[in-house]
């Protein structure tokens, strides 16, 4: 997973490390060992160990705040395919959006509030302790930090809480999830430039470098936020369509009872660039497949007396998808086995022809030009 590191489950779900996660903890570490160490009665070595235990606190309220999403998604029936602590936090990773505005509402002011809950509860335990000194401190940083979580979280634009918050709202008022993806993309857009100038203005008139972090902030909001809109885009563009309408035009199939001899004339005639064809029986039902590899086989004596049918591999049913499924589904399908094409068959099982990533871009592009014509 993009260079992560998997280090267990968290109640079924896997749960990943990014290794630029080690930085921001050895940073993290560092930093409340130093101002631990101020306190007289601790030593170096106990202040170090005091740092590192607050850090992974911290950290675990990172994840009780991702936890507190997927135990929402996981009741409405979503599926989560991961949590990954990186350098700017955590991320839940869903196997898709909510149904309803309601559930994307829920499901994205669960992590907030999950903070608020954690920052009542270690206050609570300040005061009914009294903890003071070190304790103290590392119980008012909690606390603290579990705040400055839920509030930044809040912030109405993607990809933060607040702007999948802000998306369910319009999403609500709309009647259209894309729109409300495409209001709150903007949001995040516009805090991230407003982030990065925080952090530019007083470095380039100043030369101070305290808000230097809010420049990697903006940065990140700016590219989620955008990749956010942009797959927005796609998938309203896609609303409504079916397998059936990506099929490539002049799909490379052929029919079982072609010898070699006519496959290899017909493939220079006609599908000069395709290396793999499927394969038809007399009533167009897909029955296999066959690669131009599949060619050196057989010596090229015996190519006018060998039918393909004799050559060709069988094609699972779980590998081709129906005419009439939605192409959402399919592009989903595709990104997750990771494959560029797949057959496309009618009810009756007749074959339609093949459909693969380059068809879907087209088909995209053309309807680009068809809703904002020049």
């Amino acid at each position: 997973m993009n260079g992560t590191i998997r280090v267990g489950n968290l109640f079924g779900i896997p749960f990943y490390i990014h290794p630029s996660w080690f930085l921001i903890l050895g940073l993290v570490t560092w930093t409340y060992s130093s101002q631990l160490a101020l306190f007289p009665q601790l030593s170096w070595g106990l202040a170090l160990i005091l740092g590192l235990t607050t850090a992974l606190l911290l950290f675990g309220s990172v994840v009780a705040h991702e936890l507190g999403h997927s135990f929402v998604a996981i009741r409405q029936g979503i599926d989560v395919k991961s949590i990954t602590l990186f350098i700017f936090g955590g991320l839940a990773s869903l196997e898709k959006e909510s149904e309803t505005p309601a559930g994307a509402f829920w499901v994205a002011i669960a992590g907030p509030l999950v903070s608020l809950g954690l920052f009542g509860t270690f206050t609570g335990v300040g005061f009914a302790t009294g903890a003071s000194g070190a304790m103290g401190a590392i119980i008012g940083l909690l606390a603290s930090v579990n705040l400055v979580l839920a509030l930044f979280n809040l912030i109405p634009g993607l990809p933060l809480d607040g702007g999948n918050i802000l998306k369910s709202i319009v999403w609500k008022i709309t009647g259209n999830p894309y729109k409300g993806v495409g209001f709150a993309s903007r949001i995040g857009q516009i805090i991230g430039w407003i982030a990065i100038a925080s952090g530019l203005i007083p470095l380039i008139f100043f030369s101070s470098f305290g808000n230097f972090w809010n420049v990697l902030i903006g940065f990140f909001l700016l590219q989620n936020a955008g990749s956010s809109a942009q797959y927005a885009r796609v998938q309203e563009q896609l609303t409504g369509l079916t397998a059936a309408d990506a099929v490539t035009n002049n799909s490379p199939v052929v029919t079982a009872n072609l010898t070699l001899r006519e496959f290899a004339d017909e493939r220079i005639l006609n599908w000069q660039n395709w290396h793999r064809f499927l394969v038809t029986d007399e009533n167009g039902q897909l029955v296999g497949a066959i690669t131009v590899e599949s060619l050196r086989s057989i010596p090229t004596t015996l190519w006018t007396e060998t039918p393909i049918r004799e050559v060709m591999q069988p094609i699972e049913a779980s590998n081709t998808i129906p005419s009439t499924q939605s192409l959402l589904e399919v592009v989903k399908l595709l990104e997750t086995r990771r494959i560029s094409a797949l057959p496309v068959v009618q009810d009756n099982g007749v074959l339609l022809g093949i459909l693969e990533k380059g068809s879907i871009i087209n088909l995209i592009q053309t309807r680009k030009v068809q809703i904002n014509p020049a």
